[in-house]
């Protein structure tokens, strides 16, 4: 509890930065837990750049992006009711998620070396089912559990990580 409250002090008083060192960390945790549990690289077979990658990502993108736009979406319905929270997850759902998957996953695979021509299959190849299973996964990030947010982030970020390399 210590560590949480922490956690939440840090947050509060340093809300930007502490946002994108989490999103870092979780997109980092994420491709771990791909990589061994999902792909069963094992230790010798972890590929340490691929994480450092998505580290990487978590903070110079991730971060940043999400942590705007919820800040936009806060603006454009400012308000804590369940109706307010439906219309934020439709908004996010139906506008944020296709354009946010549909630069993520080309980004992954620039970053990863393929060319315009391989990224474009792959994007035409994964992103429909990324966004499918994005509609599936909870939608407790519109009501701001935190501790709920990112355990989902966690489990999303494994699953993109993994969609994201898989060749």
């Amino acid at each position: 509890m210590a560590l949480w409250r922490a956690y939440q002090r840090a947050l509060t008083a340093h809300p930007w930065k502490v946002q994108v060192l989490t999103a870092g960390s979780l997109m980092g945790l994420g491709d771990i837990i791909s990589q061994q549990l999902v792909e069963r690289r094992g230790l010798r077979g972890h590929q340490t750049g691929r994480t450092l990658t998505m580290v990487c990502l978590g903070c110079g993108f991730v971060g940043p992006v999400v942590g705007g736009w919820y800040r936009v979406l806060d603006r454009l319905i400012p308000g804590t009711t369940k109706v307010d929270a439906l219309k934020k997850m439709l908004l996010d759902q139906g506008g944020f998620a296709p354009c946010f998957l549909g630069c993520f996953l080309p980004l992954v695979g620039t970053l990863n070396g393929l060319s315009a021509q391989d990224n474009w299959a792959k994007l035409r190849r994964d992103y429909p089912d990324a966004l499918i299973t994005n509609y599936y996964k909870l939608e407790e990030d519109q009501a701001r559990q935190l501790a709920v947010v990112q355990c989902v982030a966690v489990i999303w970020n494994s699953y993109l990580s993994w969609k994201a390399h898989r060749l």
